[in-house]
């Protein structure tokens, strides 16, 4: 599963998600992306799922990139922990994804399987998503 190597803060507050997207909201790499339409905070293992997914459809053709990364620690305190005596451990790292951020990208492969196949990665992500074809993309595959 993704995780950072390093952290400059083990706990951070949680901060807010008030905008959309600015940066990587653009097909960079590959012809075919999925987009996301909400604000939300996405796990680790959501996203594991999601490529998991993603490459089974594809059957291993082609290519797949991964745009965002779980960067964020999620903290929890212990079933039965009384209120107070500080924030909890580091339970889970999570990527914080606005409006209009593209998630995962492919390429190599035919439009329908891509289109299909971002659909199943879509159904194990907690937001809602849109699929979309780069503007030059051509079907000569």
């Amino acid at each position: 599963m993704l995780q950072p190597k390093k952290l400059k803060y083990r706990r951070p507050q949680k901060g807010r998600m008030k905008s959309i997207t600015k940066r990587g909201s653009e097909i960079s790499f590959g012809s075919f992306a999925l987009k996301t339409l909400d604000a939300y905070w996405i796990t680790a293992r959501q996203i594991e799922a999601a490529r998991q997914a993603i490459t089974r459809e594809m059957k291993r053709q082609g290519k797949l990139w991964i745009r965002i990364f779980p960067d964020r620690p999620v903290t929890a305190k212990g079933l039965g922990v009384r209120m107070g005596k500080g924030k909890g451990t580091p339970e889970y790292y999570a990527a914080r994804v606005s409006p209009g951020r593209i998630l995962f990208e492919a390429d190599g492969i035919p439009l329908e399987v891509a289109r299909e196949a971002m659909r199943l990665g879509a159904q194990k992500l907690p937001v809602h998503t849109k699929f979309i074809v780069r503007r030059d993309y051509s079907e000569e595959i």
